[in-house]
C-alpha cells in the first residue's frame, strides 16, 4: 500500500524467519493459496461492492479507498488468495488432511464490512471461511475467535444475521475502529481491554468471557482471527502482551476444539506490525498448533 505503510510484504518474511528460529519450518505441510471464487466472496459481501472494487482496480498506480486502505494493481488478486487460503484450510481440516491450519496471508480481512473496505482489508477472510464451512460442509455451529488488538468490526457486520456463528472478539478500546462494547449473548461476545493491559488481565478476560460461551455454542469448527498487534512492541496499539500470551490463548482455543470439534481449528493472520514481535508471536502460535496437531 505504499512505502512506509505498516501492512507491508515484510510481515510474511518476518513470520518465515520466526518459524526458522523455533525450528519448525520443515515440519509444516505447506500449500499454495488458491483464489477464492467471486461466489464465495459474495456470500458475505454486497455483490455490487465486490464488482465495483474490480471495476475501479488500477492497472498501475493507486486508488485510495480510505485514509488507511489503498487499492493497487496486485491488491485484489492478493485479497482473493487470502480468502482462498482460508477456504482451502477449512476444506483440508474438515477432510482430515490436516489437524489444524494457519494461513500466513495478506492482506488481512476482519475490518472489511458488508459493502466497505477499511483498515487495510478488502474481503473478510474469516467470515468467508465461516460461510463456506456452513454452505459446503453442512455445519450447524461455527465459532470465530478474534484476538487481534482491533475489534473485528467487519466480521461482526457481515455475520450479524447468521445465528450459526458465535463471534468472540478481544480488543483495545478506545482504539480503531472505535466499536461499542455491547454483547449479544450466545451470538456476539466482546472483550474490551484498556490501554496498558498486560497478559494476566488478558488471560483472565478470555477465561471469563469466551470459554463458557464456547461451551454453550459447542462449535463443530473453530476459526481464529490471529492478530498479533496486542504485543507490547506493536506501534499501532497500546496493550502489553508478550509472545507467551499468544501461546497461552492458542492452547485454550485448542483445548476447546479438542472438547467440541475433534481439534478442528483454522487460524488466519490479521494484524501484527512490529516485525520482530510478529515473528516471535506467530511462531509460538504455529508451534503450538503443530505440537497439538501431532498428538
Amino acid at each position: 500500500m505504499g512505502a512506509g505503510h505498516p501492512e507491508q510484504p515484510g510481515r510474511l518474511a518476518a513470520i518465515e524467519q520466526g518459524l526458522e528460529v523455533v525450528g519448525i519450518q520443515d515440519a509444516l505441510w505447506r500449500c499454495a493459496a488458491p483464489e477464492a471464487s467471486l461466489d464465495a466472496i459474495k456470500r458475505v459481501h454486497d455483490p455490487f461492492y465486490v464488482d465495483e472494487l474490480f471495476a475501479i482496480a488500477p492497472t498501475r498506480g493507486r486508488v485510495p479507498l480510505d485514509g488507511d486502505t489503498t487499492l493497487m494493481a496486485g491488491s485484489l488478486p492478493a485479497a482473493r488468495r487470502s480468502a482462498g487460503a482460508a477456504i482451502a484450510a477449512v476444506d483440508a481440516v474438515m477432510a482430515g488432511q490436516a489437524a489444524n491450519a494457519f494461513c500466513a496471508t495478506r492482506p488481512p480481512g476482519h475490518h472489511a464490512e458488508y459493502a466497505k473496505a477499511m483498515g487495510f482489508c478488502f474481503f473478510d477472510n474469516i467470515a468467508i471461511a465461516a460461510a463456506h464451512a456452513l454452505a459446503a460442509h453442512g455445519l450447524s455451529r461455527v465459532a470465530i475467535l478474534d484476538f487481534d488488538v482491533h475489534h473485528g468490526n467487519g466480521t461482526e457486520d457481515v455475520l450479524r444475521h447468521e445465528p450459526r456463528v458465535l463471534f468472540c472478539s478481544s480488543y483495545e478500546n478506545p482504539l480503531f475502529p472505535y466499536t461499542d462494547d455491547t454483547c449479544v449473548p450466545g451470538k456476539l461476545i466482546k472483550t474490551p481491554l484498556r490501554a496498558g493491559t498486560a497478559g494476566r488481565v488478558f488471560r483472565d478476560a478470555i477465561e471469563r468471557d469466551w470459554l463458557g460461551a464456547l461451551d454453550d455454542h459447542a462449535p463443530e469448527l473453530i476459526l481464529v482471527s490471529a492478530g498479533f498487534d496486542a504485543h507490547r512492541a506493536d506501534p499501532l496499539a497500546n496493550l502489553n502482551l508478550e509472545a507467551e500470551d499468544f501461546a497461552w490463548v492458542t492452547e485454550r482455543i485448542l483445548d476447546m476444539a479438542a472438547h467440541h470439534c475433534d481439534g478442528r481449528v483454522v487460524s488466519v493472520l490479521e494484524g501484527g506490525y512490529a516485525l520482530d514481535a510478529l515473528a516471535a508471536s506467530a511462531a509460538t502460535h504455529v508451534q503450538t498448533l503443530l505440537t497439538r496437531g501431532q498428538r
